[in-house]
């Protein structure tokens, strides 16, 4: 009775690890994915670590092929090209939908997200920096209450956390460091917004902040001489 008690809070445990792993890059793209040694971690027999998976595969974070064992997702400089053309539409689409469907609880919980957010900035944290941006976005994703518009941003935002962590490994810079305080300012900056209601200024602040995101990630995730993606 215990283990089967244990078994869900051991799978949610086994699902967030492998999203943060992954988002944070310490599973790289196309890294294989061993079952039999996340079922020992996690204390899970195989059965609910291959729902789990084919869960993650639906979701984007994993490529499922018969007859291969399970890898993250793949990326490419096509990916990156492909994410910078889509997310600004997507993005600027939830906050709109979240400043006008937001519920007072949701709202709490984005403010709690943007302090650890906050506190990973001040710390210096590149994991959490990237794993807190990825909730603080995808939070908004729920607050828009849009059934189309929820799977599409959390795609994007597996590609857009991996781009990032590209962008946030490379050392600490004062520049880097003025670029951060910007990306949380805006944080601040949206949740005021859609606190107040304002599908447009909302909309207009992912517009901005999707701008930052591609002039510094692209300036560090391309080699010197690739063309990056524009707009």
């Amino acid at each position: 009775m215990d283990a089967e008690i244990a078994t869900p809070d051991r799978k949610s445990s086994l699902e967030l690890a492998l999203r943060r792993r992954i988002l944070t890059m310490q599973l790289p793209p196309g890294a294989v994915l061993d079952e039999v040694a996340l079922s020992e971690e996690f204390g899970l027999s195989r059965p609910p670590v291959r729902e789990l998976m084919r869960q993650m595969a639906g979701e984007g974070y994993i490529e499922l092929e018969t007859n291969r064992a399970a890898r993250v997702s793949s990326m490419s400089y096509n990916s990156l090209r492909d994410f910078f053309l889509l997310a600004p539409m997507i993005y600027i689409t939830a906050n709109k939908l979240a400043a006008e469907n937001r519920t007072k609880a949701e709202l709490d919980v984005l403010k709690e997200i943007q302090r650890a957010f906050r506190k990973a900035v001040d710390d210096c944290d590149v994991e959490g920096r990237v794993f807190h941006n990825d909730q603080f976005h995808r939070q908004i994703g729920e607050m828009a209450h849009n059934v189309y518009v929820v799977p599409s941003l959390r795609r994007l935002q597996i590609d857009h956390a991996r781009i990032g962590k590209i962008f946030y490994q490379h050392p600490n810079t004062p520049r880097m460091q003025e670029e951060l305080e910007l990306a949380s300012h805006q944080h601040d900056e949206m949740i005021e917004v859609i606190e107040r209601r304002d599908a447009d200024a909302s909309g207009e602040l992912a517009r901005l902040h999707i701008e930052l995101s591609r002039r510094n990630m692209a300036m560090y995730a391309a080699p010197e001489g690739l063309q990056t993606p524009t707009l």
